[in-house]
């Protein structure tokens, strides 16, 4: 994701309760994880003291992804969050929740590169599914963005095979069906030859079926694909096309549109009017799609936004 440049808000305390390891042991606690399909808003910046974004201001959405959480501990929107006392976190939880709403805490993004850093991805995972576990949320979202290695034909399959340990290692402490696992792959990560490695091609085939869907960041990448109309993002841009990726393995509805709320949310093109988004969703669900929608970043992207998106595509 495109993280815009905020303050580091983590505290000494919250760092060093993110660090622990906890055993591979499943845990008891059962999150709350939304059926048919999803609408993701992610929140970077700061939104005020009840740091989540007003239920009233997000209706139609029914997850958030709080951003990010890095290997020395929370930071902007997470770090909000863990600041909380924890019975204003689990109050705060419930309400959500009871709203139809899933928190979610998103790793990574575009700040850490991790398998560059030399991070291993069993004792990392260990300590980010503790948070999740630690701090009333329900689950993770990993944003991994290491562009330059997978691209590296010097690396094939490194960053592949680091993300599928990564993620093994997260389902065993955040059980399938009891816990979010998602992931949010650059679109043309999933173009054949793209990666000497397979990028999310091979990802899939190696741990698909333990991760719940993923938030396709179909942005930043003009010239192209681009995914600046109906046409590249439905239908046609190589090989990345949300209705071509299916094709070399990924289920269709696992695939959730990721677009920007606003031009001034993305860096590098992708961006499409809500209104002309709609008929690009419409397209899709008339071939048979229906894995929802996601947003780079509220308050941007707000519930006139996801209700304009969705249409009379989603009722």
């Amino acid at each position: 994701m495109f993280t815009p440049s905020f303050s580091r808000l983590f505290t000494l305390c919250s760092a060093l309760a993110s660090v622990a390891v906890v055993s591979a042991a499943p845990h008891q606690r059962r999150a709350q994880v939304p059926t048919g399909p999803k609408f993701v808003v992610y929140t970077d910046s700061l939104v005020g003291p009840s740091v989540l974004p007003p239920l009233e201001q997000i209706k139609g959405f029914n997850v958030i992804n709080l951003s990010f959480l890095l290997s020395d501990g929370p930071h902007d929107q997470v770090a909000a969050w863990a600041n909380l006392d924890a019975g204003t976190r689990q109050q705060l939880h419930q309400q959500y929740n009871q709203a139809g709403v899933s928190l979610v805490v998103s790793v990574f993004g575009e700040t850490e590169l991790p398998v560059t850093k030399g991070l291993d991805p069993t004792q990392l995972a260990g300590q980010m599914a503790q948070f999740v576990l630690s701090h009333d949320v329900d689950g993770i979202d990993v944003d991994w963005e290491e562009t330059t290695l997978v691209t590296d034909p010097t690396k094939s399959g490194v960053g592949e095979a680091w993300l599928a340990t990564f993620t093994q290692t997260l389902r065993q402490t955040l059980p399938q069906g009891q816990f979010i696992l998602s992931h949010a792959p650059l679109g043309p990560w999933f173009q054949p030859g793209f990666c000497p490695g397979g990028c999310y091609l091979t990802v899939d085939k190696t741990v698909g079926s333990l991760i719940d869907w993923y938030n396709i960041q179909f942005y930043n990448d003009d010239p192209s694909p681009g995914y600046n109309d109906c046409n590249s993002l439905i239908t046609s841009a190589g090989g990345s096309a949300l209705l071509e990726i299916p094709k070399n393995g990924p289920s269709l509805n696992k695939l959730v549109i990721g677009k920007p709320g606003t031009a001034a949310d993305v860096t590098n093109g992708g961006f499409i009017d809500p209104a002309t988004l709609a008929t690009c969703v419409q397209q899709a669900v008339q071939a048979g799609w229906n894995a929802g929608v996601m947003a780079f970043q509220f308050p941007h992207a707000d519930t006139t936004w996801i209700t304009t998106v969705k249409g009379s595509s989603f009722q």
